[in-house]
């Protein structure tokens, strides 16, 4: 996704965000799992924040997201040509395609619909596939949708599970194009295969649950060390500094490692966006609930350089680099 002189480069055209309509509470935590509540809010750092109620499908909130992006945009059903769905694969069905579901929900009938899985990356993975479509000339547009239901996946009665106790869920869908206000400039990816087995699910009760796999360490400096060098690789080939970054945001999981990874790049936190005592890790939909209130404060100018840190389970760490037109 380098810029390429003369190429077609992809742009993202506009996002939107959609919260849903249910509350997950430090107090039914502490009640669940029987851990303090300070104990939990070190995790959280609030003491609620949305996720999907009970019956929510989270592909309707994507659709709906889609829907209020393409009309805005002035982009019609016809002109979209790839709808990609993602998230950790665990959607709304079994067996099932939101993608193509949503698709149907906007009128969107000539489009290629599929799904990445790649957890709370699956979205910059999405945006990297969505990219390489349109500088290619294979889509004039593509939409992409996060709408995972991570809350659901997560068992507030299991203490060996806090750390995932501030998983909630914000569905979004991001419209990309030929032009737009942030060109995608470059994305830096690794996954560490090592840690593939540090999360899994299980199946009980009829639903599916995280779980933890023994209490092995280590991945806080995984962390650490793959953004710091992930990011060095992609200011290289962009040819810019650490200070030449306007802003650095991060998938909201762990607001100690946040300000870890800022410390050792060297960028001040008011270059961030800290959005914890609001929000949980809203998967893969963290830094556009962040880029949202920096479009909504007028904080983005033209030429600002963005840097989006992000993760998921597998493990995989990725920096994208966005900027602003």
């Amino acid at each position: 996704m380098a810029n390429r002189k003369g190429a077609v480069v992809a742009a993202i055209v506009d996002f939107e965000v959609v919260l849903p309509g249910g509350v997950a509470s430090v107090q039914e935590m502490h009640e669940a799992s029987g851990l303090a509540r300070a104990e939990i809010l070190e995790i959280t750092h609030t003491e609620r924040f949305p996720v999907l109620a009970d019956g929510e499908p989270a592909w309707e909130l994507a659709a709906e997201a889609g829907r209020t992006l393409l009309k805005r945009a002035g982009v019609a059903a016809g002109d979209v040509d790839c709808v990609i769905y993602c998230g950790s694969g665990e959607w709304d069905l079994p067996f099932w395609s939101p993608a193509a579901k949503v698709a149907a929900e906007l009128g969107i009938d000539q489009a290629h619909c599929f799904e990445v899985a790649n957890f709370c990356n699956g979205v910059m993975t999405a945006l990297q596939v969505a990219a390489d479509r349109i500088d290619l000339g294979r889509s004039r547009h593509v939409l992409v949708l996060a709408g995972d239901r991570l809350s659901q996946l997560v068992d507030y009665a299991d203490p060996e599970s806090k750390a995932l106790f501030n998983f909630g869920d914000a569905p979004a869908a991001i419209l990309l194009g030929a032009e737009g206000p942030l060109e995608l400039a470059h994305a830096a990816v690794r996954t560490d295969p090592a840690w593939a087995d540090y999360y899994s699910g299980d199946i009980e009760d009829d639903r599916v649950v995280m779980r933890r796999r023994g209490h092995r360490s280590g991945l806080g400096d995984a962390y650490l060390s793959n953004f710091v060098a992930l990011t060095g690789q992609a200011l290289s080939v962009l040819e810019a500094a650490p200070g030449e970054v306007r802003w650095f945001l991060i998938n909201q999981g762990d607001k100690g490692m946040h300000e870890r990874v800022l410390a050792a790049l060297g960028i001040p936190a008011e270059r961030s966006v800290f959005n914890y005592h609001r929000y949980g890790h809203m998967g893969g939909s963290d830094p556009f609930l962040a880029l949202g209130d920096l479009r909504a404060e007028g904080r983005l100018a033209p030429g600002d350089l963005v840097l989006v840190a992000s993760s998921g389970m597998g493990f995989t760490w990725a920096i994208t680099a966005l900027r602003c037109r």
